[in-house]
């Protein structure tokens, strides 16, 4: 039987907070276990949440959170998607290390499905946010000596950003293990990686591929 998901909801607004938290857990698969505004998020209280069972942190920066000053979500160890009223708050939820950064309007059903997408290794931004962050991005995209990647490198790429293994991508392209092996290798090299993550993150930012 397919547990639920556990969600800790952070929210300025005390409003919405709670129709955020009601929308939510009017889903069959979802129970939202806390809420808080984000004046009190700390690495302790994380800490304390997590060991609650909560899967990952819903958070509706509103238009009072002061974006400029968010904390790093790799410290505090349990995912974040980053719910934005103004997209311009998208590069500073990016930078925090957002792994799914969203309009505030979307439908809970789409929140769920990118909450399930999160748990599987995956980054989701909305197309209108993505556009956004590319162009901003592109600002910066020249200082990057990037060298380019081949087409078969792009395809092998393309697959670990669906989180596919070694093997698997190797039989979606009918190639061996040790070729694919190589191509990582040289995809990591190329975009100064250290890992087939943050390649996957440092192409999406570059317009390499798009999630």
């Amino acid at each position: 039987m397919f547990e639920k998901l556990h969600f800790l909801i952070l929210a300025d607004d005390p409003l919405a907070r709670a129709a955020l938290a009601a929308s939510l857990n009017a889903l069959s698969d979802v129970q939202v276990v806390g809420q808080m505004g984000s004046t009190l998020i700390s690495t302790a209280v994380i800490h304390d949440q997590i060991a609650h069972h909560i899967d990952m942190i819903i958070w509706d920066l509103g238009w009072e959170t002061a974006v400029d000053d968010l904390p790093d979500s790799n410290e505090l160890g349990i995912p974040i998607i980053f719910l934005l009223t103004d997209i311009d708050q998208a590069v500073n939820a990016w930078a925090s290390g957002g792994r799914a950064i969203l309009l505030r309007e979307l439908a809970p059903e789409r929140i769920y499905a990118a909450a399930l997408a999160v748990l599987e290794g995956l980054i989701v931004i909305t197309p209108e946010i993505a556009s956004k962050m590319l162009v901003t991005e592109s600002a910066f995209a020249k200082e990057d000596d990037y060298d380019s990647l081949t087409p078969r490198e792009l395809e092998v790429l393309c697959h670990l950003a669906e989180g596919l293994t070694n093997k698997a991508i190797a039989q979606q392209l009918e190639i061996s293990d040790h070729t694919v092996k190589f191509h990582v290798n040289a995809i990591l090299n190329k975009l100064h990686a250290q890992s087939r993550t943050e390649a996957v993150v440092r192409a999406t930012r570059q317009g390499l591929i798009a999630l």
